[in-house]
C-alpha cells in the first residue's frame, strides 16, 4: 500500500518531517486563544501591593509557558514596529499600566497606504496580534477585560486598548478587505470516520501491528515509508485519535490526559475526567463516560483502543502519552508527548493511506467528531455542546463553524441533492437506514 503514494506526498513527507512554527495557523486554534483570554483576564485591576506586582501577575498569567512565550515575541514584534515607523520614541514604553491614547490605533496602523496586490499579513496573524495584545495589556499589566473608554472622573483613557470600538471596527473592516482580495481564513479539515477507519485498518496489518522486540539498527539503513513509527506508536496514535474525535478534545488536552484521570466504572465503561480545560481552568470539567462499542465501530472504540495501549505500553501512572523513542519503545520520564510531535507522526501516518496531511491540524479531530455525533448519531445541538463543555446560549456559534466548513470534503454530491435515484449509503448496523437524510 504505501509504494503507491504519490511523489507529492513522498515530498510532504520530508518538508514536514520536522515540524515548526512555519506550520499553517488554523483559524480554530486562534479563536481558542481569543475565547480563553476574553474569559480568563481578571476585570478589573486588583494588585494594590506593588512590591509583588510582577511575581503575583506572573503567577496569574493563566496561559501555558508556550503561549506566554509566543505571546512575548509578538510584543516585542509590536514594539519593533511602533519604532521602526517613528510611532513612539525609542525610550518610550508602549507596554504600560496607563498606555497612551493612541494605543489602540497604534496596535495595528503606521500610517501607510498599500495596494491592494501588495500582501503583508493574514487574518488569521491580526487575530493573533490582538490576541497577544489583550494579554499583554490584560494580564501582564492589569488592566484587565474592561473596554477602553473614557473615565467620566478624570477624563483619561482607561481600560484595555486591544478590547477598544476601534480595534474592533478595524478588525471587521480589515475581514473584509482580505475577502475582497480572495484570502479566506484557513480551518483545519474535519477528520472523517472513513478516514479513521482507513487509519485503523492500515495500522493493525499483521507485519505493522506486530510488536517487535527492540535491536539497535544503523541510522543510515534505509527504511520504508511506513516504517516511521511501530506498533506502539499506532496503538498511542489510535488511543489519542479516539479519545479526541468522541470527547471534542483540542490534542493539548489529551495529550495531557494522566492514568488518574480514567476509572474503569465496570469491564466495559470507562470514566475520563479531565482536571482542566483551556476554558475551565480552575476545574469543574464534567467527566466523559465511554463504553464499549459494537465490532463495525471497532475503529471507534475506546475501550479496545485503551486496552490494546495500556497493554504494550505498561504505563501504570503518571501521563498516558508518553514520547516514543527509539526502537518503537515508550519514554520512561513521566512527561507527556508534545503537540509537535504529535502532529509529525499523524500526518506520517495520513501519507500512510495516501492522504494529503496539508489540510489538517490539531483542531481536525475535533471538528470531525462534532460533525460525527450530529451527522451520524443524529445528536441534538444542545446535547452535543453540553457534551463538547460549548455554551448552551449559542451566543458565539462556536458549534456552527464546527459543523459547517468550507475546508471540509462534501458528505453528498450537488448535483445529487434533489435526485430521486440517487444509489443508498453505507447501511447503519445500529438504525438499519441507508438513506442520506439526517
Amino acid at each position: 500500500m504505501s509504494s503507491d503514494i504519490p511523489l507529492i506526498f513522498t515530498t510532504i513527507r520530508k518538508v514536514i518531517h520536522n515540524a515548526n512554527e512555519t506550520d499553517p495557523v488554523y483559524a480554530e486554534e486562534i479563536e481558542d486563544d481569543i475565547e480563553a483570554e476574553a474569559e480568563t483576564v481578571p476585570e478589573d485591576n486588583v494588585y494594590n501591593v506593588s512590591q509583588l506586582w510582577e511575581h503575583l501577575l506572573d503567577a496569574s498569567k493563566g496561559v501555558t509557558t508556550e503561549t506566554d512565550k509566543e505571546y512575548r515575541r509578538l510584543m516585542d514584534q509590536c514594539v519593533k514596529f511602533l519604532k521602526a515607523n517613528k510611532l513612539i520614541k525609542d525610550e518610550d514604553k508602549f507596554f504600560s499600566k496607563s498606555p497612551s491614547e493612541l494605543a489602540p490605533v497604534c496596535i495595528y496602523i503606521d500610517g501607510t497606504e498599500k495596494h491592494h496586490t501588495t500582501f503583508r499579513a493574514s487574518y488569521n496573524h491580526a487575530q493573533k496580534m490582538r490576541a497577544a495584545m489583550t494579554y499583554a495589556f490584560g494580564r501582564l499589566y492589569g488592566l484587565g477585560s474592561l473596554p477602553w473608554h473614557e473615565s467620566e472622573s478624570t477624563g483619561r483613557m482607561v481600560g484595555n486598548p486591544s478590547v477598544s470600538e476601534t480595534v474592533a471596527t478595524y478588525m471587521t473592516s480589515l475581514r473584509r478587505r482580505k475577502v475582497r482580495v480572495g484570502e479566506t481564513a484557513t480551518s483545519a479539515r474535519a477528520i472523517t470516520e472513513e478516514t479513521l477507519l482507513k487509519l485503523y485498518k492500515f495500522n493493525n496489518i499483521p507485519e505493522i501491528a506486530k510488536v517487535k522486540q527492540y535491536s539497535a539498527g544503523s541510522r543510515k539503513a534505509i527504511k520504508e515509508p511506513h516504517e516511521w513509527g511501530g506498533a506502539r506508536a499506532r496503538r498511542l496514535l489510535t488511543l489519542a485519535y479516539v479519545l479526541a474525535f468522541l470527547c471534542l478534545l483540542r490534542f493539548d488536552e489529551v495529550l495531557k490526559i494522566q492514568i488518574h484521570d480514567i476509572e474503569w466504572v465496570s469491564d466495559t465503561c470507562i470514566k475520563l475526567t479531565l482536571p482542566f480545560r483551556k476554558t475551565s481552568q480552575f476545574g469543574g470539567v464534567k467527566p466523559f463516560y465511554l463504553h464499549l462499542f459494537p465490532p463495525h465501530l471497532a475503529h471507534l472504540c475506546p475501550i479496545r483502543a485503551l486496552t490494546n495501549w495500556l497493554y504494550v505500553s505498561d504505563i501504570e501512572d503518571g501521563f498516558l502519552f508518553r514520547k516514543i523513542v527509539s526502537g518503537d519503545r515508550v519514554s520512561q520520564e513521566n512527561t507527556h508527548m508534545t503537540s509537535e510531535c504529535f502532529l509529525e507522526m499523524f500526518r506520517n501516518n495520513l501519507l500512510d493511506i495516501t492522504v494529503d496531511p496539508a489540510p489538517y491540524g490539531t483542531h481536525s479531530f475535533r471538528r470531525g467528531g462534532c460533525q460525527w455525533l450530529y451527522t451520524c448519531c443524529r445528536w441534538g445541538l444542545r446535547r452535543i455542546c453540553d457534551w463538547g463543555g460549548w455554551s448552551t446560549e449559542f451566543s458565539n456559534l462556536t458549534i456552527v463553524k464546527y459543523l459547517i466548513s468550507y475546508a471540509d470534503e462534501p458528505c453528498e454530491r450537488r448535483e445529487d441533492y434533489m435526485n430521486p435515484n440517487c444509489p443508498p449509503t453505507i447501511k447503519c448496523f445500529s438504525c438499519g437506514r441507508t438513506c442520506h437524510c439526517i
